[in-house]
């Protein structure tokens, strides 16, 4: 198993600013790509951004020029920072990673179990 814990969320008014930080622990033998997506209230899951091993980007066009995302391989953690966010923002974001555990194996796709940001003034 591949626990990945998220950090980060919380509240902050249109405009402000957060930081969410994914840590991936336990049978770890490479991780592939990595992910943050979000589900507000009767949406659908929504892929935000996601980032290859190599540092290669994809972001949703709602936070182009807004969201950041990296990773650190050392570290098998991925962070998105949120920059002026806005009242489409607010959801549950959940990351995710592409994960082989061991040598022979294939990759398989963990989930953190999502942490929740709110924008409110």
């Amino acid at each position: 198993q591949v626990p990945l814990v998220e950090s980060g969320g919380g509240l902050v008014q249109p405009g402000g600013s957060l930081r969410l930080s994914c840590a991936a622990s336990g049978s770890i033998f490479s991780i592939n790509a990595m992910g943050w997506h979000r589900q507000a209230p009767g949406k659908q899951r929504e892929l935000v951004a996601a980032i290859t091993r190599g540092g290669s980007t994809n972001y949703a066009d709602s936070v182009k020029g807004r969201f950041t995302i990296s990773r650190d391989n050392a570290k098998n953690t991925v962070y998105l920072q949120m920059n002026d966010l806005k009242p489409d923002d607010p959801a549950v974001y959940f990351c995710n990673a592409v994960v082989r555990t061991y040598y022979y194996s294939d990759y398989d796709d963990y989930w953190g179990q999502g942490t929740q940001v709110t924008v409110s003034s």
